[in-house]
């Protein structure tokens, strides 16, 4: 693995200056609140990134093996379409409860170390706890447990990473991007795996792979931050709400994310009804990761014209492209170039408002400022995907016309965005 280049001195000093003041640079190492200047001589740089790849890469593993075929297995447990729907939104409500507690404890103890490995620890045997629950009432409970849990550490994870690779002089999306491989690795071999084993089983590799993301977070190096005062509190972060374009980006975050309910909870279920084997199924997952790849690796050098809501204007009018293509029902040999677009619809957004927001945090609170958009992401997505169940029973693919709507919205939330930040 090859560590990813340091940033110039000019760079940070742009990653210093405000969001107005100098041109955006979307490498996320510069994309620092200013109280945290990186420290590109840092000892300890290359353990620190190697350690956070293999664990981007663990927790990872475990979402390519739940995102495509947690919803098999829930079909295979007796749920039917609605149901699925339902198992899947009511955890994402959970989730907007654990969430701000995670970052309101982290960000008061300095601690974000210590509460991805409480959680991902927790998270483990919450998925045991679900493998052994039977009924739509136990697995809906028993999965709302285990994503409490599991929940926060992707956007806690993301917060350590940030902090921790700026002090570095590392930059965020050639770390980020190991977790995307280690999720294509995941979701193909899980595809070839649907093949052979019993869909009832699948639940299994997911509880390993939480074993490997819990046995890495022990891993993690600390941040070796400086000590701040304890009496730090979140109502500063709550000024964010009176910044028009704070409101405006996670509002489009928020739409074109939530875009993806239908996508997330029932594209492997309508594949295989169309005929498409395991593998494929795994093949086309990997490819929409693969996209998501690309840009992650690029985004250090992208042109400092592409500002955080341009991003985000770029993956929504993406998820417009694709979600009303998905809906016409195209041939098979779309689909790949589709899937692409994943770089956009997901990669694009995520980029974009993640580094609007962490440049926006204030001081001592990016972990809650964060916890801000996750938590909105959350709600929106637990109201599509239970939307989604409804609208996949009554209209099968063609349902993918409602989640271009909502994408369609959240381009108009960046494009306002966009012109606040101009």
């Amino acid at each position: 693995m090859v560590p990813a280049p340091k940033e110039s001195a000019s760079q940070e000093a742009d990653g210093r200056d405000g969001f107005e003041t100098r041109p955006y640079r979307p490498d996320l190492s510069a994309v620092v609140p200013s109280h945290e200047p990186p420290k590109s001589q840092s000892p300890g740089g290359s353990g620190f990134t190697l350690r956070l790849k293999i664990f981007y890469a663990a927790l990872f593993i475990t979402l390519g093996v739940q995102l495509p075929f947690l919803p098999v297995w829930f079909a295979a447990r007796g749920l039917d379409a609605s149901e699925i729907g339902l198992a899947l939104a009511i955890p994402m409500l959970v989730r907007a409860l654990a969430i701000p507690v995670a970052t309101r404890v982290a960000d008061r103890h300095d601690a974000l170390r210590a509460v991805i490995v409480t959680l991902t620890a927790t998270g483990l045997a919450g998925y045991c706890v679900l493998g052994l629950a039977a009924g739509f009432t136990m697995i809906t409970a028993a999965y709302a447990l285990a994503s409490a849990a599991y929940a926060p550490v992707m956007m806690l994870t993301d917060a350590y990473a940030l902090r921790g690779l700026a002090r570095r002089g590392r930059t965020y999306g050639p770390v980020r991007l190991w977790g995307s491989a280690a999720f294509i690795v995941a979701s193909f071999g899980a595809g070839l795996l649907l093949d052979v084993l019993a869909p009832g089983d699948l639940i299994w590799l997911i509880v390993a792979a939480m074993g490997l993301a819990t046995i890495a977070s022990l891993g993690l190096s600390p941040i070796d931050s400086r000590k701040r005062p304890a009496t730090a509190v979140a109502g500063s972060a709550r000024a964010l709400w009176r910044d028009p374009a704070f409101i405006a980006v996670v509002v489009a975050a928020s739409f074109v994310q939530s875009s993806h309910a239908l996508y997330y909870g029932f594209s492997t279920i309508d594949w295989q009804t169309s005929g498409f084997d395991g593998s494929t199924i795994g093949a086309l997952w990997a490819l929409g990761v693969i996209a998501e790849i690309a840009l992650f690796a690029v985004s250090g050098r992208l042109p400092a014209t592409i500002t955080p809501t341009a991003l985000l204007l770029g993956g929504a009018v993406g998820a417009v492209v694709r979600w009303i293509a998905m809906g016409l029902s195209p041939p098979a040999a779309m689909l790949p170039l589709l899937q692409c677009l994943h770089g956009l619809s997901f990669g694009a957004t995520h980029l974009g408002a993640l580094a609007f927001v962490v440049r926006v945090a204030p001081e001592g609170l990016g972990a809650t400022a964060q916890g801000y958009l996750s938590v909105a992401l959350g709600l929106a997505m637990a109201a599509a995907t239970g939307l989604a169940g409804l609208l996949y029973e009554q209209y099968g693919a063609a349902a993918y016309g409602f989640m271009a709507i909502g994408a369609l919205m959240g381009a108009a939330s960046a494009l306002v965005a966009h012109r606040l930040r101009r």
